[in-house]
């Protein structure tokens, strides 16, 4: 797998039916180790080891209705554990991060109603606040520890 823009961390893999797979401590189980699997795996151990948030906070392909349509995000981070605060949307490393990605996401909130967005692909981070009183989402340098999310 590529190296990504993120800390090098030690994963747990494993060859099953001739499949490459990879340890999900969120969902406690062995996943098949795509490229986006790779970014969202790098992305839940620097929101755990770097931002220090508890990894019972994290849900993983959270389902989620938009415009009644089934949809799923990637990684939601929650406060205390039951209120949405962070979602990420992980793309595989070949796919660039654009205003449509990002707006992916965007639609996604209008369910989540969360404060802090973030749209990945392992080598570009967009991270952003959303300013709910003034109605947009202003773009951050990077997301802060959990404690002062």
């Amino acid at each position: 797998m590529i190296r990504l823009n993120l800390p090098d961390f030690k994963f747990k893999t494993r060859i099953a039916d001739s499949h490459l797979q990879i340890f999900d401590p969120v969902r406690r189980k062995y996943v098949a180790l795509t490229p986006e699997e790779w970014v969202r795996q790098h992305f839940i151990r620097y929101l755990n080891e770097c931002k220090k948030v508890p990894l019972s906070h994290i849900a993983i392909e959270k389902s989620l209705q938009v415009n009644h349509l089934a949809k799923r995000a990637d990684i939601i981070v929650f406060k205390g554990g039951a209120i949405p605060l962070l979602a990420v949307e992980c793309k595989a490393p070949s796919v660039e991060v654009t205003e449509e990605v990002f707006h992916q996401l965007l639609r996604y909130n209008m369910t989540l109603k969360v404060e802090y967005l973030v749209v990945t692909n392992g080598l570009k981070h967009v991270y952003c606040k959303v300013d709910y009183a003034l109605q947009k989402a202003v773009f951050i340098e990077e997301l802060p520890l959990y404690d002062r999310l």
